[in-house]
C-alpha cells in the first residue's frame, strides 16, 4: 500500500515509499570502557513498529544513531533492501527522517521558514500553504508565523514534528518523541505515528513510556543498564 504525498511539496526523488525493509544484524556498542548492548538484532517490513525502551545510559540514543548511519557499530550491521547502509549513502538517507532530542529549529526563522528551509535540504519543495497546513495539523495554527524564540519548548517539538508530515520518508527514526510535550501532544503523536504505520510506513521510536497504539504489526526492544543482547520480538502495547 503506497500513501498519498501531503498537500504542498513536490519530492524530487523518484523513490517509490514503502517497498523497502531494514534489518540489524548482532549489533553491539560500546561507549568508553562500557559495552552498552551486544548481538541485536531486528527486522522491519513495511507496515511496522519498534519501540525501543530503557532507562538513561542504556544505549538508546546510539543505537537510532547506528541505525542512521550516523555512528558506527562496534560489531555487526544495519542493511536496507539487503545492501550495507555504509554502501548506500543517499540511496539510504532520502529513505528515512531522524528527529532527535533536539529540534533542530533557527529561533529568529518562523515555523513555516524553519519546516520549508528543512524540506528544501532534504530535496523536497514545500510551498508556504503546505508548510502552513503541516503546522496546524500539529497544533501550531495561528502561531506558525512567530519567530521560534517566541514559542514554547512544546511548541518547537511540534514545529520539529511538522517535518514527518511533509517529508514522504518510509522510515521513522524518533528519539524520546515525546520530550516537552503535554497529554493532547502525546494524542497526536501516536496518531501521526499510527497513521504512518497503518499506510506502510514503518517506525523506530524510543520512549521511557508505552504508547497507546495498536498497529497491525509492531516489535520491543528492551535495553537495559546492564549489557542486552538478543532480538526484538513481537508484544502489545498497554
Amino acid at each position: 500500500m503506497t500513501s498519498s504525498p501531503p498537500v504542498g511539496y513536490h519530492a524530487k526523488s523518484s523513490h517509490t515509499p514503502f517497498d523497502s525493509m531494514l534489518e540489524a544484524t548482532n549489533l553491539a556498542c560500546v561507549r568508553g570502557a562500557r559495552r552498552l548492548f551486544s548481538d541485536l538484532n531486528f527486522s522491519l517490513v513495511p507496515g511496522t513498529l519498534l519501540q525501543v525502551t530503557g532507562p538513561n545510559g542504556s544505549g538508546k540514543t546510539s543505537l537510532l544513531r547506528i541505525i542512521c548511519g550516523l555512528m558506527a557499530p562496534e560489531e555487526g550491521e544495519v542493511r536496507w533492501q539487503g545492501a550495507n547502509i555504509n554502501s548506500l549513502g543517499e540511496d539510504f538517507s532520502r529513505n528515512f527522517t531522524y528527529l532527535g532530542h533536539r529540534n533542530g529549529v533557527k529561533e529568529e526563522l518562523t515555523s513555516v521558514e524553519n519546516l520549508r528551509i528543512t524540506a528544501g535540504l532534504t530535496g523536497i519543495e514545500l510551498t508556504k500553504s503546505g508548510a502552513a497546513q503541516a503546522l496546524a495539523e500539529v497544533g501550531l495554527a495561528g502561531r506558525e508565523e512567530l519567530p521560534a524564540r517566541f514559542l514554547s519548548e512544546g511548541q518547537r517539538r511540534r514545529s520539529a514534528l511538522a517535518r514527518l508530515i511533509t517529508g514522504g520518508r518510509t522510515l521513522w527514526v524518533l528519539d524520546e518523541v515525546l520530550a516537552s510535550l503535554d497529554a493532547a501532544a502525546v494524542n497526536m503523536v501516536e496518531r501521526l505515528i499510527e497513521r504512518h504505520v497503518s499506510g506502510g510506513g514503518m517506525a523506530i521510536v524510543t520512549t521511557h513510556q508505552l504508547l497507546n497504539f495498536s498497529p497491525g504489526s509492531f516489535q520491543r526492544l528492551e535495553l537495559a543498564t546492564e549489557l542486552a543482547s538478543g532480538s526484538a520480538s513481537p508484544g502489545l502495547l498497554s
